[in-house]
Formats: C-alpha cells, sequence, structure tokens
C-alpha cells in the first residue's frame, strides 16, 4: 500500500518557474499554430517585423535587435527566403554583408496582425495596470540578466 503524502506548496521560486514554463510552452504552442495558419512562426515573424520596419537591414543589426546568435538567425532568413518573404541584396560599400527586404508576400505578412504572438502580447497589457507591468517589465529585464550569468 503506498503511502500518500500531503503535496507540498512549490513555494515562490519554483511557482514562478513553472509560470515561465507555460509561457515558453504556449509562445512554442503559438509559433506552430501561426506556422500553420499564416505561413510563418513566431521567429519569423519577428524578423519579418524587424525588416519592415529597417528595409535594407544587415544580417547582423537584425541579430543584435532579436538579441539572438548570428548562427541561430542564418536558418531563419534562409527558411524566408526559401518561401519569398525576404529578398536578400549585397550590400554597394561591402560586398560580404548582405541587406534584407520585404518581398510583397512579405509585406502581407507583415500587415497581418489576427493569429499572431503579436497581437496576443499586446491584449495582455490591457488587463494590468501601468505598474503592474513596469514591474513585470523589470523581473524579465532581471531575469534575463541573471541567467546570462555563468557563475552560478
Amino acid at each position: 500500500m503506498a503511502v500518500k503524502r500531503e503535496q507540498q506548496p512549490l513555494g515562490e521560486t519554483l511557482l514562478f518557474m513553472q509560470q515561465l514554463w507555460d509561457l515558453a510552452h504556449a509562445l512554442e504552442v503559438s509559433s506552430k499554430r501561426m506556422g500553420r495558419t499564416i505561413g510563418v512562426t513566431g521567429p519569423q515573424r519577428l524578423v519579418i517585423r524587424v525588416v519592415g520596419q529597417n528595409p535594407g537591414i544587415a544580417a547582423r543589426d537584425i541579430a543584435l535587435m532579436m538579441g539572438i546568435h548570428p548562427s541561430t538567425l542564418t536558418g531563419i532568413l534562409a527558411r524566408l527566403e526559401k518561401s519569398r518573404f525576404l529578398g536578400r541584396t549585397v550590400d554597394r560599400e561591402d560586398r560580404r554583408r548582405a541587406r534584407f527586404e520585404l518581398t510583397a508576400a512579405g509585406r502581407t505578412i507583415d500587415r497581418t496582425r489576427k493569429g499572431t504572438v503579436e497581437a496576443a502580447v499586446r491584449r495582455a497589457p490591457a488587463k494590468a495596470d501601468g505598474a503592474t507591468i513596469a514591474r513585470h517589465s523589470l523581473m524579465v529585464q532581471q531575469l534575463i540578466v541573471e541567467l546570462a550569468r555563468d557563475d552560478e
């Protein structure tokens, strides 16, 4: 006969970690749904949005704006080019550097709002006050800094 134990409360730290994993999972599910419904994933759409706001941007600058490693971005750019959402031109001043612009199909995705992760992120703050949003934003920024530390 198994001994039944009372479930212990998670505590603040573990509860917060559970919520972060839930958020990561929800982002992944939404991103895959976007891939099926509008033709691009969440990260691909973010690249499209960045390029749409910065026509002629270099890959290095996209990676910096998104906070991702350039090698991660390379695959995203390749898929977007293959799908004809992005066009690539060679920089006139530095022929080693590529510049990216949206194609007509990319501009359509850039204008799409319904069914995107971005739409959900835009709706969520409407359900909280400014002080709550500021506190959570600060907490996320602090968490990013702590996760980047490699000393613990």
